[in-house]
């Protein structure tokens, strides 16, 4: 398992750049990737060099910034994309290449003995031209792949000796967490190097198929905040860091997760776009209870309805009251944060007014205050 051991690469400046109202400058593009390094992600993934001019030099303003995190940028397999992408000094490249039979067929046309040869062509000259550059190789369309064609592109490429990672795409995202653990634990075993994973969310199994990869042995996660990228997006970055906290919160002690809502806030602004109610850890409803029995132990014991705890991401439960599911315990709660001194009968008097009168329309948080605040000066 790698789950103590993984890296993040958050691709919000590439895989984010292909989401439909995501535009960015190359002012927001520092910004997301300064607060990026300082929550802690280990390396950057950038829109190909090839892309435009300005993605050009968009990376290059990014490693001028002198991140801790790298930055690498992705490519396509040919000469003269991995030229320009090492002539911006990036810390390192990830070489694409399609090979399921749609993308070989619509895409580029090649035959698995073309792409081995192409590979062994692009990953020798990166290595000659760079030595110490980071270098990624990675099939597109992993999971729609013939599994002899799979198989062989993998052992060929790894057995040239170039590149310091194997990638694995989940590129529609067709795969089941069952595929993905078998698929990147064979490769673990028969390879030897870091196995990265790419997953897609358009049937909802981006974060489990991610968790599946690290279980497998997997070393580095794609991730994008929001989750944003082409049509439904990739692994979110905060969902990844919700799921990795309930098995173990030792799991991503690294990272400072007391940005996760800023970081949520920026790219949501940025993109023109809510963030989700029910999203993971930022949304409003994360950490919303309202039924009086679960009010009532969350009052007690939060940890009796919560996996996650709001403190350690830098953020507070609300308990809703106004509402005529509220229960006695939680307008007791209400009454004391506001410093009223109220028994036990006048507060199940005062519950009992708030559901009456929200059965015909919730009361807002300020009609609850006032009314409690009513009841105090009667008693």
């Amino acid at each position: 398992m790698s789950f103590e051991q993984f890296s993040i690469i958050d691709s919000t400046l590439r895989e984010g750049e292909q989401f439909s109202t995501a535009t960015f400058t190359t002012d927001q593009k520092l910004r997301i990737a300064h607060i990026l390094d300082e929550f802690g992600v280990e390396m950057l993934e950038m829109t190909s060099p090839c892309a435009s001019p300005q993605s050009e030099a968009d990376i290059r303003a990014l490693v001028r910034a002198n991140l801790n995190a790298r930055i690498l940028t992705h490519i396509r397999c040919n000469r003269e994309d991995a030229l320009k992408a090492l002539d911006t000094g990036v810390h390192g490249i990830d070489v694409v290449i399609g090979t399921s039979p749609q993308l070989m067929q619509h895409s580029h046309g090649k035959s698995i003995d073309q792409i081995l040869e192409l590979a062994h062509d692009v990953l020798g000259f990166i290595r000659q031209q760079k030595p110490d550059v980071i270098l990624r190789f990675s099939t597109e369309d992993s999971f729609r792949s013939r599994e002899a064609d799979l198989w062989r592109v993998y052992l060929a490429v790894s057995s040239m000796g170039f590149a310091n990672r194997l990638g694995v795409a989940d590129t529609v995202g067709v795969a089941l967490p069952t595929r993905v653990y078998e698929l990147v634990r064979q490769l673990v075993r028969l390879t030897g190097l870091d196995i990265e994973f790419h997953g897609h969310n358009d049937s909802g199994c981006a974060i489990a198929n991610a968790c599946a990869a690290l279980e497998a042995g997997a070393t580095h996660i794609d991730t994008t905040v929001l989750g944003i990228g082409e049509r439904n997006g990739i692994t979110p970055l905060g969902g990844l860091i919700a799921r990795l906290y309930t098995l173990d919160k030792s799991y991503v002690a690294k990272y400072n997760l007391g940005l996760l809502a800023q970081i949520d806030a920026m790219i949501a602004d940025m993109c023109d776009i809510d963030i989700p109610f029910n999203n993971y850890i930022t949304g409003s409803s994360a950490f919303m209870h309202k039924a009086g029995i679960h009010a009532k132990a969350v009052l007690a014991d939060p940890a009796t309805y919560e996996i996650l705890n709001p403190d350690d991401f830098g953020l507070s439960r609300h308990i809703a009251i106004g509402h005529r599911l509220t229960g006695w315990n939680a307008v007791r709660n209400r009454a004391v944060a506001l410093g009223l001194l109220l028994d036990d009968d006048t507060l199940r008097q005062i519950t009992q007014q708030i559901k009456s009168r929200a059965d015909d329309q919730p009361m807002n948080p300020h009609e609850v205050d006032a009314l409690l605040m009513e009841m105090a000066v009667a008693s």
